[in-house]
């Protein structure tokens, strides 16, 4: 099964076997220089078939990429690019290993499919120890990968191999929970969808009945063809693992990193519009972990794209060249946070000493339910209160056109008064901006066309804080036990709206929507990618539409939003003064 050869200017070492302490071999792809040395390694350990060439596995997000950046084929054939790893074509030259595992029964990998669990990060952590040890490694093991490759990167360090030297998480999930499984609460049908369509159909066993790696010609899914029953034998049901499981708990802080046992130098790249899974954690990441040597970059566009531009490659090259190679670039001097700040025709770079910025002006825009505004001064007057219908549109709020070019960057937290006719109300929040002619202005987001500025979402019965780890601009929500409502009486919600970054325009709007369901940007737009089940109208693949987890007789009555003076209705923005002189 083995073979070594030497072509396109590397040496190969296909499906090169790493054996586990439990005995289970992973097979891993090996590129590396044809002359003799020891080199620093760059590995990835996931699910997506180290076999499987990107054009094949996702078309149509390949073929947006190379019409848009061409550059991505600069120096590369493409024949070894695979969905969300790193392009031996564009390392190896640079004397790098690049190193690519089939997770434990996933392509030619075998075993038994259960993602992010605490045998997948063992893995991960022998298949770091293994490489570390190799006659052509030089024991500097470097992590860098996209959204899977990222989120297990967390997790793996959080087990501190001995010989991981340095990590780029890009658009990787930390907090398996919050950042992935559940937004406030409410279940994402992301996981159950992706395991069909992404897994399932890379699985190790399919062998004939799979693809084909255009490089080899051998079968991805392994010599061995199963039938379908052999195969689900073989797999968890993970949907319906994390429909198991509504409360954060022990299974999935298993899957989560432990923040004060990531020392290893990070660079954490997340996407503003990576709201449903890539955007997050990168951020509580860049916060959270115990590493002495972090840095924070934010960016735009689909959630694959940058990491193959010259912008993402360089970026990570100067990194690795830093910590893998022991090279003076000037790494460690650049300030810790880079920003790709969002306009709403571009972007523009800035880099900034921490995070959130130290010149924030918390800005505080009340809601007037009367006037179905969004004002700097509080309203006056007796109680208000405004209902909607849960499952219908919900209510948008809006500012006056501002007077000049305002910047937001930065986390946002808001404060509703809420009841509901039924026992529990599930609260979406949508941060928008409009042109002067009311226009609503989206981006392309980590996989969305029409991506609004920021979002934010909490279940009522969920509300309960963890004041341990609440920050004024970030409620931590516990989510260790439900809180039902009494029907038509108050309660207060914090509720945290993820980070976000945009100019906007002088005579441009700001509007705040609440809702009680997933935010649409159209009723239909005809947006689609092929590894995706569902159309995009506005999130993506992250949508909250389980019936089993959203019963239309707990969350499907009339909310309430009630107010008054002692506890106005609110959001607070981070809105960044245009002079900054001390910069």
């Amino acid at each position: 099964m083995e073979k070594s050869e030497t072509r396109d200017g590397m040496q190969i070492d296909w499906d090169v076997a790493i054996r586990m302490d439990d005995g289970v071999v992973m097979r891993a792809d090996v590129y590396r220089p044809v002359r003799e040395g020891q080199f620093p390694v760059l590995l990835t350990y996931g699910p997506y078939a180290k076999g499987l060439a990107f054009q094949d596995g996702y078309p149509s997000a390949w073929s947006r990429m190379v019409e848009q950046f061409p550059e991505v084929l600069e120096g590369s054939s493409g024949l070894y690019q695979s969905w969300e790893v790193a392009d031996p074509e564009r390392w190896v030259p640079n004397d790098y290993v690049c190193i690519r595992v089939d997770s434990r029964g996933c392509g030619r990998s075998e075993g038994f499919v259960e993602h992010f669990s605490p045998r997948e990060t063992r893995d991960y952590y022998e298949c770091i120890e293994w490489a570390a040890v190799q006659p052509w490694s030089n024991g500097k093991i470097g992590l860098n990968g996209v959204s899977y490759f990222g989120m297990n990167q967390w997790q793996v360090a959080s087990l501190q191999p001995p010989h991981l030297a340095a990590m780029c998480v890009w658009e990787g999930a930390s907090d398996f929970y919050r950042d992935a499984t559940h937004h406030g609460g409410m279940l994402s049908t992301f996981w159950a969808n992706w395991y069909d369509m992404q897994v399932k159909s890379v699985q190790n066993g399919l062998g004939e009945r799979g693809p084909r790696s255009r490089a080899t010609s051998d079968t991805v899914c392994g010599p061995t063809t199963l039938s379908d029953a052999e195969l689900q034998n073989n797999r968890c049901d993970f949907g319906g693992d994390i429909l198991a499981h509504p409360l954060d708990e022990a299974w999935y802080r298993d899957r989560s990193a432990q923040w004060d046992r990531i020392r290893t130098p990070l660079l954490s790249a997340g996407n503003w519009g990576g709201q449903g899974l890539h955007l997050r954690g990168n951020v509580e990441g860049f916060m959270r972990s115990a590493s002495p040597q972090k840095w924070l970059e934010m960016h735009g566009i689909e959630h694959w794209t940058h990491f193959y531009t010259d912008y993402g490659v360089g970026l990570q090259r100067q990194f690795f060249d830093h910590f893998l190679k022991g090279i003076d670039n000037g790494w460690d001097a650049r300030p810790p946070v880079q920003l790709q700040i969002r306009t709403v025709d571009g972007f523009s770079e800035r880099f900034e000493p921490e995070w959130p910025l130290r010149t924030t002006r918390w800005t505080r825009y009340y809601i007037d339910l009367q006037r179905h505004a969004l004002t700097i001064e509080a309203p006056v007057g007796g109680p208000q209160h405004l209902s909607f219908e849960a499952l219908g549109d919900g209510l948008t709020f809006m500012s006056e056109p501002l007077a000049e070019d305002t910047e937001i960057t930065g986390p946002s937290t808001a404060h509703l008064t809420v009841s509901s006719s039924t026992d529990d109300a599930d609260i979406f929040l949508v941060v928008r901006v409009f042109t002067p002619d009311m226009r609503e202005v989206t981006f392309q987001g980590a996989i969305d066309p029409h991506t609004p500025v920021a979002q934010g979402w909490l279940r009522a019965s969920h509300r309960k804080l963890d004041e341990t780890q609440s920050l004024p601009y970030r409620p931590f929500h516990a989510h260790d036990e439900q809180q039902l409502l009494e029907p038509n009486i108050p309660v207060d919600l914090q509720i945290e709206v993820l980070p976000t970054s945009i100019v906007v325009p002088a005579g441009y709007r700001i509007g705040l929507t609440v809702r009680g369901r997933d935010y649409e940007f159209a009723a239909s737009t005809g947006a689609r990618l092929s590894n995706f089940k569902n159309e995009l109208k506005g999130c993506g693949p992250f949508l909250h539409d389980e019936p089993r987890d959203r019963l239309s007789e707990r969350v499907g009555g009339i909310t309430t939003l009630h107010a008054n003076a002692a506890t106005p209705l609110a959001i607070v923005l981070p809105v960044i003064p245009s002079s900054k002189p001390d910069r």
